[in-house]
């Protein structure tokens, strides 16, 4: 049986934030030298690391072979913050209170 995802009260570290102060900065890696490690541009590794592009599967295997981590890792870091964010957004709210189910509760 899946256990339910719990969504911290606080917002969690975002993807951009945890790249560069737990690893970048620490290791005195740039993002360009993250970027080639990766074997992409150097535009999807500022994306990431300001939090303007989200983790992918393929990106969670890619930072976690390069930086010494599991892509479990990445993706659960990435899924925290985007179901944080959904939780508190106004709009989705409103959304989700004009739906309807389609199936009996």
């Amino acid at each position: 049986m899946a256990e339910t995802l719990r969504i911290p009260a606080h917002q969690p570290t975002s993807v951009g934030l945890m790249l560069k102060e737990e690893f970048l900065e620490p290791l005195g890696i740039t993002q360009g030298e993250l970027a080639k490690a990766m074997g992409v541009g150097r535009k999807t590794v500022n994306e990431l690391c300001g939090n303007r592009r989200g983790v992918t599967a393929e990106t969670a295997f890619l930072l976690a072979k390069v930086l010494g981590t599991t892509p479990e890792f990445w993706l659960n870091l990435q899924l925290l913050n985007d179901m944080w964010l959904a939780k508190h957004s106004e709009t989705l709210a409103a959304k989700v209170s004009v739906a309807r189910s389609l199936v009996a509760a």
